[in-house]
């Protein structure tokens, strides 16, 4: 396993569609070499911005397929595994398995209310079916209603040969500090799942973040951790806080559509949201613009699309 490749910044990719609702695969290339040429350090197919609850397993590897045929290997690929059931989850980390992604991201199951003992067999099951893939955990309290602990998350990371990182999606800092500190004397990566987090957690000792902002401004995403690691600790912040505004104006819009629409409204051809989701309503998407604007990232000027 080549863990030195896990880091840096990886986008949750957003998944374009059609006007039928199926994966349009000419826009999906676009926004993949869109990425890459603008900074990022890896790519997260079906993330929880790549909506990967809509789409079964079909579209699921067709999606992949894209991804990594378009990738070409110049940034690690990883695929999302959000399935409830662990049998389930299994079936999907072995298509991730067949189609060569570099590693996948394994969530909480949603819906449940699963013990610590419950979990920790899910996870170890999950993993141990695919031993050769790096599999990362995916903390994220907000979307499946429970968080995972910093007990549960050491257990695993010491147990589990190829559990070796985390992405954490709580915001909590304190809590993203303690998964860090507890496994710091072994080889795990944690990740701040937050974009507004990503240089609070490099202070901190993550190795980068997994940031749904990167879909749309890569260019900035990237700086604060292209800064940070040569040693521009100033430069690194303050990218951090030009992102954060616009990052925040998001949460105006329902989950997952701000994504989409903050693309679109960037010139990035990414299609609509998928049912039930619809559009924003104007002012919500006036505010955005508005933040895209202050920042200088509502157009695609000198970028590469």
């Amino acid at each position: 396993m080549e863990i030195e490749k896990i880091r840096g910044i990886i986008v949750p990719i957003i998944t374009p569609v059609d006007e039928q609702e199926n994966i349009d695969e000419k826009s999906l290339r676009k926004q993949v070499d869109f990425v890459i040429d603008n900074g990022v350090h890896g790519i997260l197919a079906y993330g929880s911005n790549g909506e990967f609850y809509m789409f079964d397993d079909e579209e699921l590897e067709q999606g992949l397929k894209i991804i990594l045929d378009e990738t070409k290997g110049r940034v690690p690929v990883y695929m999302g595994i959000g399935a409830i059931r662990t049998r389930n989850a299994i079936r999907l980390a072995k298509i991730a398995e067949k189609n060569h992604v570099f590693g996948i991201s394994v969530l909480s199951p949603m819906f449940l209310t699963p013990t610590e003992e419950e979990l920790f067999e899910h996870f170890k099951s999950v993993a141990e079916s695919v031993p050769e893939l790096p599999v990362l955990l995916y903390n994220n309290p907000g979307r499946v209603g429970y968080g995972l602990s910093v007990k549960l998350v050491e257990r695993l990371a010491r147990n589990v040969k190829n559990i070796v990182g985390l992405k954490d999606t709580s915001g909590d800092y304190s809590l993203m500090s303690e998964f860090i500190r507890t496994t710091r004397d072994i080889e795990f990566r944690v990740f701040s799942g937050k974009d507004t987090l990503v240089y609070g957690g490099l202070c901190t000792g993550s190795v980068g973040g997994v940031c749904t902002a990167a879909n749309i401004y890569p260019e900035l995403v990237s700086s604060i951790y292209n800064f940070f690691q040569a040693g521009d600790y100033k430069a690194s912040l303050e990218a951090q806080f030009r992102l954060n505004p616009v990052r925040i104006s998001m949460d105006a819009a329902s989950f997952p559509v701000a994504a989409k629409e903050m693309a679109n409204i960037r010139g990035l051809k990414v299609g609509k949201p998928i049912k039930p989701n619809l559009t924003s309503p104007e002012k919500v998407l006036q505010q955005m613009k508005s933040e895209m604007k202050k920042a200088g990232v509502d157009k695609l000027d000198d970028l590469i699309y």
